[in-house]
């Protein structure tokens, strides 16, 4: 039997991660689409569906690039291939993320502050969905701990009173 990998034991909260990061975005379309729609018409619409996308397309690519780099790592969570990975796909995110906010400047279609605000929704709650879902995750960190050796029976904490007990 071989030792479970550290993909083994991560891929579960990532998937998790991916689920609840398109629910959101699912949620963002639509109260961001509706809202939208009521303060700006077409183009309010339009912005609030395309930071919608934007927000499941960063969130996921998160969620992706650390799979991705445990298993270019080899399951080392501690490489250059792993934290290689990780700044890549940061790099790649913020010049997208650059690219597609000056390709949207000044279109008529498209509202800037409902496109703004739908981001900026979109990026808080992928950051609690992050935040959640890993502090309720279960990974084992594969670590053994130091273990006291006995010196004595009475030494053990919680032991006084069995040591009293035993000396009345």
């Amino acid at each position: 039997m071989t030792a479970p990998n550290a993909l083994d034991h991560v891929r579960p909260v990532f998937r998790r991660i991916l689920v609840q990061g398109a629910g959101l975005a699912a949620a963002l379309a639509l109260v961001g689409g509706v809202v939208g729609w009521f303060v700006a018409g077409g183009p309010g619409l339009t912005g609030g569906l395309i930071g919608a996308v934007m927000s499941v397309v960063f969130c996921g690519l998160t969620a992706v690039s650390v799979l991705l780099a445990i298993r270019f790592s080899g399951g080392q969570m501690v490489s250059g291939a792993f934290f290689g990975t990780i700044m890549g796909t940061f790099l790649v995110k913020f010049v997208l993320f650059i690219v597609v906010l000056v390709a949207l400047k000044d279109r008529d279609w498209v509202d800037t502050p409902v496109l703004a605000v739908a981001i900026i929704v979109g990026v808080i709650g992928s950051l609690v969905i992050d935040v959640t879902v890993i502090a309720r995750s279960r990974v084992p960190i594969g670590v053994s701990l130091p273990r006291r050796p006995h010196r004595r029976w009475g030494s053990r904490p919680g032991c006084l009173r069995a040591r009293e007990a035993a000396h009345t």
